[in-house]
């Protein structure tokens, strides 16, 4: 099925130029499979747009006028593949997944129940872009729903991006983060992927797209020119593709049917509201999780679990640029960094940039080792530093 995207605007110097790089890396995710400044204002408000609209129609849930109540009746009502593979060369494969998945509803629960604080605020960002919303789901094919989630391949992340591709995406690894990990930077450096290489080289065809995410577009564009020198059309149905990429589509489409009517199958969805469950919080001063914790009012490991991509017990200004907060906990948080200036509050392990500060200026007015400040603020280049940016003076 196809469908024309509209173009995004991306940090980098050109569409042509990033999917230019993303077809050199590839974009290989290894999918899983089953057996086993404050509150954010980039969020639109919910609305049943008609983008993508399958040949049967739309379903009656895009008809409603009702605010969804959670989030599982506001992702049924984005969906928009639910009937396009039903008659089609599709059927087979998808029911296969269907009954695959079906016969482990407990596993079913347990990676929804991991997508608790994910599906809705990633649903928002599907919904903006009139994406199918089926494309919320990509994550429970990729990483079951698990943020630090690393195949064998080098991928990381919820949506399982490699190490090049990520580097063309903008998201930035260094010894303090991993933006691959961060869910917020790498799912919307995923939506941006999906939609450009649907509209630099499918004409808009997302499924075709999602075939070059898990793949890589090289793989995909040699198997359209094969199809299409058989007399076919060269869409995702028509493809002879790794095995892995031949499911991949399929276990999109059965996970979509079974969350459509999860009675029909025996699956009991964990309750997920239909508002994201974060906001997030700016960092303007070094924040150790466990002060954030204490003052957001929520426990450590709830915020540890919603910042996969720190990965130090700090986050520092230049190095991060927000923490993501329980939306109960955002504003008492926002309120203690308000209360205090990154110019005072630091104390006398903390050095302030300011600027023309050196790395070297700083280790020689502070009696320590250059080696030691670079190791203990995680940075990885000497020329990086920014004014403003607070640094630790100890490794405590």
């Amino acid at each position: 099925m196809t469908f024309h995207t509209r173009r995004r605007l991306l940090g980098f110097a050109s569409t042509l130029a990033l999917t230019g790089a993303l077809l050199a890396n590839g974009a290989y995710s290894q999918a899983s499979t089953l057996p086993k400044d404050r509150l954010a204002a980039d969020t639109p408000a919910f609305t049943s747009g008609s983008r993508g609209k399958p040949a049967g129609g739309r379903h009656f849930w895009n008809s409603l006028d009702l605010e969804p109540s959670d989030a599982w009746s506001r992702l049924r009502a984005s969906f928009q593949w639910r009937d396009q593979w039903q008659d089609g060369a599709g059927h087979a494969r998808v029911q296969r997944w269907i009954d695959e998945y079906s016969a482990r509803p407990h596993n079913i629960v347990e990676i929804t129940e991991r997508a608790r604080p994910w599906l809705a605020w990633i649903l928002e960002r599907v919904e903006s872009r009139g994406l199918p919303g089926e494309i919320a789901l990509i994550p429970f094919v990729e990483s079951s729903f698990d943020p630090r989630a690393r195949s064998h391949f080098g991928a990381a992340g919820l949506w399982q991006i490699m190490p090049r591709t990520g580097d063309a995406l903008g998201l930035r690894r260094n010894g303090a983060w991993d933006g691959r990990l961060d869910v917020v930077r790498s799912t919307q450096a995923a939506l941006d992927y999906i939609e450009v290489q649907a509209d630099q080289w499918y004409a808009g065809d997302i499924e075709l797209s999602l075939a070059a995410y898990n793949a890589g577009a090289g793989t995909v564009n040699r198997a359209r020119r094969s199809a299409q020198s058989r007399g076919h059309e060269g869409g995702y149905w028509d493809l002879d593709l790794p095995a892995e990429t031949m499911d991949y589509v399929p276990k999109l489409l059965a996970i979509a049917a079974i969350i459509a009517e999860p009675e029909r199958y025996d699956v009991a969805l964990p309750e997920i509201a239909a508002e994201p469950a974060f906001a997030r919080v700016r960092v303007t001063r070094t924040l150790r999780l466990g002060e954030a914790a204490r003052l957001a009012g929520v426990p450590t490991r709830q915020l540890a679990d919603l910042n996969p991509g720190l990965r130090t017990e700090s986050a520092r200004p230049g190095q991060v640029r927000e923490l993501l907060v329980p939306v109960e906990g955002a504003e008492s948080l926002v309120a203690a960094l308000d209360a205090v200036s990154p110019a005072t509050g630091g104390g006398d392990d903390i050095h302030v940039v300011q600027r023309g500060d050196t790395l070297s200026a700083i280790a020689t007015r502070h009696a320590v080792a250059i080696s030691d400040l670079a190791r203990w603020n995680g940075i990885q280049r000497v020329d990086a530093l920014q004014p403003g940016q607070q640094l630790t003076l100890s490794g405590r």
